[in-house]
């Protein structure tokens, strides 16, 4: 057990499979069993479905548009930037309304906004339906984070809810960018469009499932005194010692993958010669070894900071290792080992807020995390097509000849690498002055 500020032990010490007080809820009877997280789970698997279609599509239809990496950042962009608007919002709603409504609202708005999103063939229209499907999507993750606690029987199931819907988000990424190349490739060369029309019906489709099935759920609210912990303000969060520390965390995860997912299809096409069919290939890889990741993280009896760090610094030797992967079979191979670093990061960064803080910090803590994911995933996806279309054509000792796309992948991998082992010498030094 530990008071909602971590006292007690340190909650980035080893863990050994157990929960602590978030787990529990705030409140007795707050566990209606099974049947509702099952329900919960449906609905995000099959909202996940659609969302890694429609990214994909929507990747691939800004570079169709535009020809551009840089667009194709900003697509991103603007489908993350949303986050610095909705994370105060989200703080707010979902610490004072019921979390259900939340959800419930949030899909109604995102069900119209991708089924009318690739209908007109204007860039600035399909970066105002992105802005606002992220916009919903930022209000709705924390109110869905902070309602698992109170799906769950006991407080062991605490740690297998969370990595299941981990897992129906990381597990549909495979599936989804699959069916995607499967509609690319029944489209042809010149079918981007009615790709893209056909995929974000179906993620219409999913939204309105996921629905369906929170609308099952029981009323999720919140107590008065909820927000006591951090005073029910965004800002707030930022000053739990917790957060603090994972923020880096989260930042460089995130780097890694705004920078891989920004170029993906640019270093795919102009690079290695493939196709949007096999870029949907190599984005399903990903999404296998997050499922692989995902299992180890269960088998590992012992995690903590120490780890979480090693992870990211495999995750980045892994992006500049990928970018000079000389076909597209190695890259495929370079896929799988990232999205396993990458879900063993979040997982366990996930697992150490909700074991280090209770219900009332966490709710704001899982709104700071959503917010530096995706905001750092913004500057990221940005900075890295600005930096592909300035660059010209390198070449370095040792590696020889590469394009602007490859270098920019190896200075990200490059990267991830020195602040992940900067946030580890910072971490330390803080622990040492606590002590």
């Amino acid at each position: 057990m530990t008071s909602p500020e971590g006292a007690g032990h340190d909650p980035l010490a080893p863990q050994e499979g157990g929960t602590g007080e978030a787990a529990g809820g705030s409140g007795a009877g707050a566990s209606p069993g099974q049947g509702p997280l099952r329900d919960l789970l449906v609905g995000q698997a099959v909202s996940a479905l659609g969302d890694w279609m429609g990214t994909v599509a929507l990747m691939a239809l800004v570079l169709q548009l535009t020809d551009s990496a840089t667009a194709v950042g900003g697509v991103l962009v603007l489908r993350l930037a949303p986050t610095v608007l909705a994370g105060p919002v989200a703080a707010r709603l979902v610490t004072r309304w019921s979390r259900r409504r939340i959800m419930l609202a949030m899909d109604a708005v995102r069900i119209p906004a991708v089924a009318v999103l690739p209908w007109v063939t204007e860039l600035w229209w399909v970066y105002l339906w992105a802005f606002v499907v992220e916009l919903a999507g930022m209000v709705f993750l924390p109110a869905r984070d902070a309602s698992i606690p109170d799906l769950v029987a006991d407080e062991d199931g605490l740690a297998v809810a969370n990595g299941l819907v981990l897992g129906t988000s990381y597990g549909m990424i495979p599936v989804g960018a699959g069916l995607y190349a499967l509609v690319a490739a029944v489209a042809g060369t010149d079918g981007g469009l009615a790709a893209a029309r056909v995929v974000f019906a179906v993620d219409a489709v999913t939204f309105a499932v996921s629905f369906v099935a929170i609308a099952r759920l029981p009323e999720l609210g919140t107590s008065p005194g909820t927000v006591a912990g951090t005073g029910g303000r965004f800002l707030d969060a930022w000053r739990l010692p917790l957060v603090r520390r994972l923020v880096p965390v989260a930042a460089v995860v995130a780097l890694g993958l705004g920078a891989l997912f920004s170029l993906g299809i640019v270093w795919v096409r102009e690079v290695l010669g493939a196709t949007d069919t096999e870029f949907g290939l190599l984005v399903a890889c990903f999404g296998v070894g997050a499922g692989i990741g995902l299992l180890v993280l269960r088998w590992l009896g012992r995690r903590d900071f120490r780890m979480v760090r090693t992870t990211l610094v495999a995750q980045g030797a892994v992006v500049a290792t990928m970018s000079l992967a000389p076909a597209i079979g190695f890259a495929l191979l370079g896929a799988v080992a990232f999205g396993a670093f990458t879900a063993l990061a979040l997982a366990s960064a996930m697992e150490l807020l909700q074991n280090g803080l209770g219900d009332r910090d966490r709710v704001m803590a899982f709104t700071v995390f959503h917010v530096v994911i995706r905001g750092s995933l913004a500057v990221a996806a940005l900075g890295a097509g600005v930096a592909d279309d300035l660059l010209d054509e390198v070449t370095w000792p040792l590696v020889g000849h590469l394009e602007s796309t490859q270098v920019v992948l190896m200075s990200s991998g490059i990267l991830v690498v020195l602040v992940a082992l900067a946030a580890g010498r910072a971490t330390a030094a803080v622990d040492v002055r606590a002590r």
